[in-house]
This record gives structure tokens, sequence and C-alpha cells, in this order.
């Protein structure tokens, strides 16, 4: 992902648009949660996101993203990230990372959870632990003026010594008017990014993936999308968009009925 160098800082007044949007993606995430068992194929939570999105009158907006074919990305257990929803059917054991964002009115809002799929192995519980325990870590750390790097070291350091590998070739991301922008959210320490300030009215994701082997990937090069961990252990990823206030961070996307900070799985 190649960024402009340029963070957007969105007035005061443009803040309530990035929580609308935020707060009806976090809202699609609470209606595709009861689909989220054993014996539903991928394609089918796909349909139901896209289904509630579009009747709500609002946008997919991985749909057609640079010829995604979906209106969600669904990753199971080594799939890293950029699943593509298919006849896959999900069954008992598994972990999977539904990835969704929506475009409101020409705001976007963005998240991820990972989704115990029944009765799951201890090493899967605890690498989904793990992976959401960073995530608020890093959002626990930051503050107005706080540096990016900030967030990196804090993931990384967590996850090294818990024996996790850091995913390093994806990051969290700028948001806003656009799906992506200034700045970029390293989960590993980055020379340079002590130098990118989180200042009030940036807007931007944090999204760990974490794995239970080595930090490298591969990409399916049959369909240019989906990543999975190089040497087939599970991975786990969470994700919410957070907004710099003058009082610090603000999670817009926190869910109703899904894993609250300090939720244990």
């Amino acid at each position: 992902m190649i960024l402009s160098g340029n963070p957007i800082i969105y007035k005061s007044y443009e803040w309530e648009r990035l929580r609308i949007a935020s707060r009806f993606n976090a809202s699609l995430m609470d209606h595709l949660r009861p689909y989220v068992k054993p014996g539903i194929t991928t394609d089918e939570i796909n349909q139901v996101v896209h289904e509630y999105t579009v009747s709500n009158g609002h946008t997919p907006a991985t749909l057609g993203y640079h010829g995604f074919p979906k209106s969600c990305c669904i990753s199971i257990n080594e799939v890293v990230c950029h699943g593509i929803p298919d006849d896959t059917e999900l069954k008992e054991g598994d972990i999977v990372n539904v990835d969704i964002t929506s475009i409101v009115d020409g705001w976007y809002g963005d998240q991820s959870e990972t989704f115990l799929v029944g009765e799951v192995s201890e090493d899967a519980r605890k690498l989904v632990q793990a992976t959401y325990e960073s995530l608020f870590l890093a959002i626990n750390t930051i503050k107005p003026g706080s540096s990016v790097i900030e967030i990196g070291e804090v993931i990384f350091d967590f996850a090294t010594e818990l024996g996790y590998g850091v995913v390093r070739q994806y990051q969290g991301h700028g948001i806003g008017r656009d799906f992506h922008t200034d700045p970029g959210i390293p989960h590993y320490p980055v020379s340079g990014s002590e130098r990118d300030l989180l200042l009030p009215g940036m807007c931007f994701t944090i999204e760990p993936m974490l794995n239970a082997g080595t930090w490298k990937t591969v990409e399916d090069r049959s369909d240019g999308w989906t990543v999975r961990t190089k040497d087939g252990k599970l991975s786990a990823q969470f994700e919410h968009t957070i907004l710099m206030t003058d009082t610090g961070p603000e999670i817009l996307t926190l869910t109703k009925e899904g894993p609250q900070p300090g939720h244990r799985f």
C-alpha cells in the first residue's frame, strides 16, 4: 500500500460523519454475527453482508475495489487476510476473520473480528485472545501527539513475548472520505514511523494480524488476493476504526453485541 505522506486532519464538524459510518459498520457486524456457525458457507455470509448494506442504502466498500469480487473479506484458519468468500463451509473448530467496510454517504467505516466456530483448540483460542488484547493494548497506549511507532512497539513486544509472529506485509491505515489514506499504521516498529504523529482529527485503523508461527506470508497467485501464513499455521486479526480526539482515542466501531474491552474468549 503506497500512501502519500499527507495525513488528513478532519475538522470537528466532520467527526460525526465518521461516527455515523462506523456505527453502521458496527451494526452490520452485529447483524452477521449469528450466521457465523458451522455449516454456513463464506459466500452465504457475504450475501448477508451485501443485502444488509444495500438494503440500508449504503455501499460495500470492498466490492469491486481494485477488482475484489465480493462485499467482504473472510479468512479462515491459516488465511491471514483478503480471503474471497466462496462455497467453503465453516466447520467446528475453525477460526474465521470477517473484515467489513461500509461507505455511508461518502464516508468509510472499517473493522474486523475473528470468530471462534464452535469449540476450538486451546492453541487457537489463545491466539485469538492475544490478538484481541494486542489491539486494545495499542489503543490504550496512544494519546494526542503519540507517534505511530508506539503502536508497533507495544503490539510487537506483547506478541513476540508470547511466541507469535506479527505480520509485516499488511498494516492499518488512515480512513475517512477514502478507504486508505495516511498515516500507515505498521504493527511492528518501523524506522521513520516515530515521526508520524497522531493528532486530533486524524482517523485511522489499527488491525494487528498475529500468526501462531512465522510472521511471513504468501499470496495465492491463482486469485491474486488470498494471503496465507507461509508455514500454514493459524492467523488471527482484529480491527477497529479510531478517531483521535483532543482527549484521546475514540473507538468508532465498537459493537453492541460483540466482544468489549477486556473480553475473554
